[in-house]
């Protein structure tokens, strides 16, 4: 019986060696390693703006209805070559009373809609149209790109390279050179947010600005930047 206790506590014994060593190599940190982050960015012309469209019956007193003033939207859009069906939201509708002393109370709707444009330069056009049908109240909500999932895939795997690349060289350097990938940090990304030339400047100022000019909208490049961490095997 003692026997065979001896010889289990020998086995168990010559186990815990062999599991302390798996260990050691499953744990990256007893390694030796380089840590370096790649950066990389890609700036991209916006295919999506997004224009806010509010039409209210108070902006002309109550003199053009807002069917009306519907219709004259459609109008533009399609002149425009953008579908009504695929490109035009409504967000909200609403009616509000106008008191009078004399006259009974006058209802009047209001409707704001959201309208995505997809080229850049179409931008003006569509907001010189609409003020030429005296519709003024357009802003700028937010611009993106069809492809951004795309673009930044391509952004982090170019950061990744740059890593590597970076890792590489400065191994070369003290004669040595790098192995497998041991740990891969993404750097919170918070991203840049494209301005806009015509952004917030409602149709009313451009034409007090530019005596019935079309509008002229720029809209700068959206700003991918991504930085990642890597941690390469030293060999």
């Amino acid at each position: 019986m003692m026997r065979k206790v001896w010889m289990l506590f020998f086995a168990v014994s010559s186990l815990v060696p062999a599991m302390y060593a798996q260990e050691g190599e499953k744990n990256f940190i007893d390694q030796n390693y380089i840590e370096v982050t790649g950066k990389a960015e890609l700036e991209i012309v916006p295919d999506e703006i997004y224009l806010q469209i509010s039409l209210d019956e108070n902006d002309n007193k109550g003199k053009v209805s807002i069917s009306e003033m519907e219709k004259s939207l459609y109008r533009v859009l399609e002149k425009q070559g953008i579908s009504i069906d695929e490109s035009l939201y409504v967000r909200d509708a609403g009616s509000t009373f106008k008191a009078s002393k004399w006259k009974r109370p006058e209802v009047r709707s209001s409707r704001q809609y959201l309208l995505l444009v997809n080229e850049a330069s179409k931008v003006g056009d569509v907001i010189g149209g609409l003020q030429e049908v005296g519709i003024a109240n357009v802003s700028v909500e937010r611009v993106s790109h069809s492809r951004m999932e795309d673009f930044q895939k391509e952004v982090k795997v170019k950061a990744v390279k740059a890593a590597k690349e970076k890792a590489s060289m400065l191994a070369e350097a003290v004669e040595q050179n790098i192995g497998r990938a041991l740990y891969i940090f993404e750097h919170p990304s918070y991203g840049v947010a494209p301005r806009m030339a015509f952004a917030n400047v409602t149709m009313e100022e451009a034409a007090a600005d530019g005596a019935g000019m079309l509008p002229s909208v720029e809209f700068e490049k959206i700003k991918l930047e991504y930085s990642i961490t890597v941690r390469f095997e030293l060999q």
